[in-house]
């Protein structure tokens, strides 16, 4: 890619005709354009390029940028003939994201977030979550990770980080034709862990080698709406990561008793830090199991829990594997029900873009009518703040948490 593309006129860009009839989402704004919806393309684009979409009759849709290797052929950013895909445009967007968790997110009780939240802060492709003084970047777009040296250098000038750490996405490399590696950009070098505040708890995170970029953040205000339900409850959080729901329902919400049952031992070894950071390790278990044969286990031996909660990775990357997923869903929470008290709180979440809303809920419906328990939804929940989501692309709203009462 020229390091000049992002400045060319209009007329002098490769342009990208869409199939009669393919257009309308993209007038709308939707940010991705598939291969399957591309007519033909002029000007010889290379990877990365900025190109000009244009209706199959001409009219002007959006500017974009352009991926050879990926079937999402071009992510659109700039809906204005005028408004150039440029350091002056990319600047414009990290400053109105920044802007957002800083009159909203960032406090003294919160110190972890998410600071740019891709197609929702309008850079389709970028992910960028902040941990304490470092930043963890994430592309999922070549032609973003093209200009990866302005973008690190205004996230350096608006957000000022004592360093930025990489980290890839599994499988994005092939997806999108990437060519990089984890490891730290700028700037000195994260501890390890890092320590955090969220909601006034302490955590300590590994964003060199954690889960995603080393915490869930998506689930921050959740963590703290289940706590509102456990006060004295024997609580039994499942796929438990770092226990960042177990911990908040012992320490914020009064839990009793908190058991953590999680298939990784490190995971499982960063739950115990943060149950000693936050003066609770005499309330929480560590349990290293698969979570369906350990919940098979619990039910088989009559063990009873005030609330459970449930928050598997995600079961399907697909949407071939959604009714697959959705039967994997329905046996997890059928088995949840099975060792809660009448009364008791069923936390259930569900990550997967692929399953809708309403698809997870009648997944539910199917588990209260076969185990004979009655079901009632107290909160349907999504993501923290700090995750907004474009209602131009609504494929972004992945995260499902529905709080419970089985009854």
């Amino acid at each position: 890619m020229a390091p000049n593309s992002d400045s060319s006129p209009l007329e002098s860009l490769p342009n990208v005709a869409l199939k009669q009839k393919r257009a309308l989402p993209f007038f709308n704004q939707h940010p991705w354009v598939f291969t399957g919806a591309v007519l033909s393309v002029k000007g010889a684009p290379a990877p990365g390029d900025e190109v000009v979409v244009r209706a199959d009759h001409g009219k002007f849709v959006a500017r974009g940028l352009f991926n050879s290797n990926s079937n999402i052929r071009v992510r659109l950013y700039s809906w204005n003939e005028e408004v150039a895909l440029d350091r002056e445009f990319w600047d414009e967007r990290i400053k109105t994201a920044v802007s957002l968790r800083s009159d909203f997110i960032q406090n003294e009780e919160t110190t972890a977030y998410r600071l740019i939240n891709s197609e929702a802060d309008g850079l389709s492709g970028l992910t960028v979550d902040r941990y304490g003084d470092w930043l963890l970047v994430q592309f999922t777009s070549l032609a973003l990770a093209e200009r990866k040296e302005i973008l690190f250098d205004l996230l350096e000038e608006h957000c000022s980080p004592k360093g930025i750490w990489l980290r890839t996405e599994k499988g994005i490399r092939d997806l999108e034709g990437l060519s990089i590696s984890d490891g730290l950009v700028r700037g000195e070098e994260p501890p390890r862990p890092v320590p955090i505040k969220e909601n006034g708890l302490t955590f300590l995170v590994d964003v060199a080698e954690g889960q995603k970029t080393g915490y869930f953040l998506d689930q921050r205000d959740n963590r703290r709406a289940v706590a509102r339900y456990t006060a004295g409850h024997k609580v039994l959080d499942l796929f438990s990561y770092s226990g960042g729901f177990g911990i908040t329902a012992a320490v914020t919400g009064g839990a009793e008793s908190v058991t953590c049952v999680d298939s990784s031992k490190p995971a499982l070894e960063s739950a115990q830090q943060n149950a000693t950071a936050n003066d609770v390790a005499e309330k929480v278990n560590i349990a290293a199991s698969d979570c369906f044969k350990y919940l098979e286990a619990a039910r088989d031996e009559g063990a009873v829990f005030d609330t459970v909660i449930l928050d598997p990775p995600k079961m399907t990357r697909s949407a071939s594997g959604a009714k697959s997923a959705l039967r994997g869903y329905h046996s997890l929470n059928d088995l949840a029900v099975s060792v809660l008290r009448p009364g008791g709180i069923l936390v259930t979440c569900c990550c997967s873009g692929h399953i809708s809303r309403d698809e997870f809920v009648r997944m539910l419906s199917g588990v209260a009518t076969g185990s004979g328990r009655r079901i009632q939804i107290l909160e349907s929940r999504g993501h923290a703040a700090d995750h907004p989501v474009s209602p131009n692309c609504p494929e972004n709203a992945y995260l499902k948490c529905l709080i419970c009462r089985v009854v």
